[in-house]
């Protein structure tokens, strides 16, 4: 059953003041929130906290959320990656408000139980997996010049999960490519940088050994290319492209990739910029969109940071972001935005995996504090 999180007048009501009154005063108002170009009505997103550290990044945004009064309230259900698959109510929701936030969900090894993040993706049709991995001012990275979107086919590619067991011992993978799918990716990135005033579009391939998967990927960016004469396009081998991401980042702007080169170069990237930790991302479709931390690797952390309460929630703070951004709640997001950019520029609130000591809650303590 689904809760509500925030309630809903909580975000429509101003706060009171505490003015002295006379027995026959009425109270006063002081107003806390203005509605600005953009902003809309209160919109439900559904919650799932996930496994691990899902709970207490979650957590940390919802609190964010509350402390802005940003026009949203959330409908929160329990999922968990060892169930056989994700509850009927869950996908309702996401189904009627378009939008999910959503910590990491542990995916079984082996043992044939399939991921429920690709049940999410195929069902929704979330065919565009978007990762932006850069720079954070006042952080030390590995590279100080990564500003890199990542954006990879969702829904297809070796995450087709079409396998079986040939015979005792001898399994075979099914890696699909299809030519309205690898249209309809590279699409979405051309008008991704377009938009955004991204200058160039690296297609990421193994062509020259997958000819004819690969191949149909290719030839399929490249007829989308021909539509946009202002945005560079080049291609490059996946294995190549790993090495010139750690030698030289700065070369690379927008990527769109098949599904898996797109999660190792994601990874990648987000090591070089700082970490998973603080790489927003999403997994957008025609009608829905899940929002979640960018990278995934460690996505559910481990029991330590979990015991510790030392997860950190920046990436999903950058992600709700995202969130609200697509919601067209531009005010709440660039405010959520700067308040976090300003926790790490100042350096006094960061967690292990950022040079620090700090938990959860003292990050958010720090990123509430820094809000506008």
């Amino acid at each position: 059953m689904a809760r509500r999180s925030v309630q809903l007048l909580r975000h429509l009501l101003p706060k009171a003041t505490a003015p002295t009154l006379s027995p026959t005063s009425k109270p006063t108002r002081s107003v806390t929130y203005m509605p600005r170009p953009g902003d809309g009505a209160p919109r439900a997103v559904t919650l799932i906290p996930g496994d691990g550290i899902g709970p207490l990044v979650t957590n940390a945004v919802e609190q964010v959320m509350d402390a802005m009064h940003a026009p949203i309230y959330f409908e929160t259900f329990e999922v968990h990656g060892d169930m056989p698959k994700v509850p009927d109510e869950v996908m309702e929701s996401i189904k009627k408000n378009k939008v999910c936030l959503k910590g990491g969900l542990a995916t079984p090894m082996g043992g044939g139980v399939s991921s429920l993040n690709l049940q999410l993706r195929r069902e929704l049709d979330l065919y565009a997996s978007l990762v932006n991995c850069f720079n954070l001012p006042g952080l030390v990275t590995k590279h100080e010049n990564v500003d890199i979107v990542v954006i990879r086919e969702n829904t297809e590619g070796e995450y087709s999960g079409l396998e079986h067991e040939v015979i005792p011992g001898v399994v075979e993978s099914l890696k699909v490519i299809t030519k309205f799918c690898s249209e309809r990716i590279a699409r979405y990135a051309f008008e991704y940088a377009y938009l955004n005033n991204r200058k160039k579009v690296t297609a990421v391939h193994k062509a020259n050994i997958m000819k004819l998967a690969d191949g149909l990927f290719l030839e399929s960016c490249r007829e989308v290319a021909t539509n946009y004469p202002s945005i560079a396009y080049n291609e490059i081998i996946v294995d190549n492209c790993c090495m010139q991401l750690v030698s030289k980042p700065e070369q690379f702007d927008v990527m769109v990739t098949p599904n898996l080169y797109g999660n190792l170069v994601a990874n990648t990237a987000a090591g070089l910029a700082g970490g998973t930790g603080v790489m927003p991302g999403g997994n957008v479709g025609a009608d829905h969109a899940i929002f979640e931390q960018g990278a995934s690797a460690g996505n559910v952390g481990n029991q330590r940071i979990l015991d510790l309460k030392k997860a950190n929630p920046v990436a999903l703070l950058l992600s709700s972001a995202m969130m609200l951004r697509h919601l067209q709640f531009p005010s709440f997001s660039d405010r959520l935005e700067t308040a976090v950019k300003r926790v790490i520029l100042e350096g006094k609130c960061r967690t292990k995996d950022l040079g620090g000591q700090s938990t959860t809650q003292e990050v958010v303590d720090a990123v509430l504090a820094a809000l506008d």
